[in-house]
């Protein structure tokens, strides 16, 4: 019996984690001088009130080694073996700590997702149904390997707000977005966030359009699964996603998940995501 664990950034919802039995190691979110765990005692809910009506910055730190232990140790000895997937070590040191964590072990084994939120995501879920069908961890690992470079992930951000108060865009982009109502697609690309194409409008429009441009014309499409993934969008914006999404490809599942802490505190309620795989890599 293999068991599967996470970093909490793969933002599946419990329904997910409990139908495979995945348990998560929570980052941590720094609010001043508290400290939060991703899930456990802070929600994406909670960022936006600290830092729209208190004014706080949000910041999020990794898991470490200590806690990738006590994490490993708990499952090791009454499994076969263990399979963690992580954030992508471009945007964390959480894969750095929890290999020096799996070292204590001789049957534990961690994946860099090179990704994060459901595009770490479709890794975890596909460990979890590969868990159900194959007893050899490395050939799981082996196979996740090859998943990887064929995620397709990207959001689109109405307001750049949050990146300007987490210091990660200066206060002329933030301006110049809101003046000329930009919004940024950010792309993950070789484990790395890149700025895309960047839409003229209103939210709901440039969705619209944003759907199109990752969708229309794609021929190698793996239509097993597509998530959409954002913190805080209303149903209607949400279900003007799924149409748009229908119009271009016949997916199996249409899951709806929300972003955790980390793409919250990041981006701010208003981002949403569609992700999905390709049948060969990007």
């Amino acid at each position: 019996m293999i068991k599967i664990t996470a970093d909490s950034t793969c933002d599946l919802s419990p329904e997910i984690l409990d139908k495979f039995n995945i348990s998560l190691a929570p980052l941590h979110i720094l609010v001043g001088s508290d400290d939060y765990r991703d899930g456990v005692d802070i929600t994406s809910a909670d960022i936006f009130r600290f830092v729209d009506k208190e004014g706080k910055t949000c910041q999020t730190a990794a898991v470490n080694v200590y806690e990738y232990e006590n994490l490993f140790s708990e499952y090791a000895a009454s499994h076969d073996a263990v399979i963690h997937i992580c954030i992508s070590a471009e945007f964390s040191s959480c894969y750095e700590h929890a290999q020096l964590a799996a070292k204590k072990f001789n049957n534990v084994y961690v994946i860099d997702s090179r990704n994060l939120s459901s595009g770490q995501g479709h890794v975890v879920c596909d460990a979890a149904e590969l868990a159900q069908e194959i007893t050899d961890p490395e050939e799981i690992c082996r196979r996740l390997e090859e998943t990887i470079p064929r995620i397709d992930a990207s959001f689109v951000i109405d307001k750049l707000d949050y990146l300007y108060k987490g210091g990660r865009c200066s206060g002329l982009e933030a301006l110049g977005a809101k003046i000329f109502m930009l919004k940024p697609c950010i792309e993950v690309v070789n484990g790395k966030m890149k700025v895309g194409k960047k839409y003229r409008g209103g939210f709901k429009a440039s969705l619209k359009q944003y759907v199109r441009d990752r969708l229309e014309g794609v021929q190698d499409i793996d239509t097993s699964r597509i998530f959409i993934t954002h913190p805080h969008c209303s149903p209607k914006t949400v279900e003007t996603v799924k149409e748009a999404i229908l119009a271009y490809a016949d997916f199996d599942e249409i899951i709806v998940t929300k972003a955790g802490c980390t793409i919250s505190g990041h981006c701010g309620p208003d981002t949403l995501g569609i992700l999905y795989k390709r049948k060969s890599a990007k």
